[in-house]
């Protein structure tokens, strides 16, 4: 197994994740924990989540707990 296949680009702002989205509303979900957060592999969807939401994207391995910021 390739662990590097199991990074996932999430959105960070404040010390937060990004969980989600509350339907209905215009409120998105944080989490203080990247194991919860909303994960992606393409770049154009996470560039895009990012602009609405705010933050920064930063790069996630959860197979080694690796988090740093990605440069996009």
């Amino acid at each position: 197994m390739d662990i590097r296949t199991k990074t996932r680009l999430i959105i960070k702002k404040d010390g937060m994740y990004l969980q989600g989205y509350i339907m209905y509303t215009d409120e998105f979900r944080w989490s203080d924990s990247p194991w919860d957060a909303w994960k992606t592999r393409i770049r154009a969807e996470a560039k895009s989540v990012q602009m609405k939401a705010g933050g920064t994207i930063m790069l996630w391995n959860p197979i080694v707990g690796q988090l740093r910021e990605a440069k996009i």
